[in-house]
């Protein structure tokens, strides 16, 4: 079963440092979405490095092989997990868009 979580902003910093330790073999898409560019995505199954919120900066990063993915001054957020294994984050910046970053296995050779 799929639990969806809001998290609120004191913890995002620690929840975001444990999550990325928990990303090897994982891979990640990335989809924006806003009235202004519709829905895109900006990644498409790249390899998993890391995630984290910078307080000062309030900013966002997720890390993929070849692309740091920034998003700035996040208003909310939302995980998606099952069990102990994290499958989505929804991020709705101070513009109103919203960015959907998925997460899965990366495949067997």
């Amino acid at each position: 079963m799929n639990d969806t979580t809001k998290l609120e902003r004191n913890t995002w910093k620690s929840y975001f440092d444990n999550v990325s330790r928990l990303l090897d073999g994982k891979r990640v898409e990335i989809e924006v979405a806003s009235l202004a560019i519709g829905s895109q995505i900006a990644a498409e199954w790249l390899p998993a490095l890391g995630v984290t919120y910078d307080e000062q900066a309030d900013l966002l990063a997720i890390m993929a092989e070849g692309l740091d993915h920034m998003i700035r001054h996040p208003r909310e957020v939302f995980v998606q997990a099952e069990g102990d294994e994290l499958q989505t984050i929804s991020v709705t910046d101070d513009d109103g868009a919203i960015q959907i970053i998925r997460f899965r296995e990366q495949p067997a050779r």
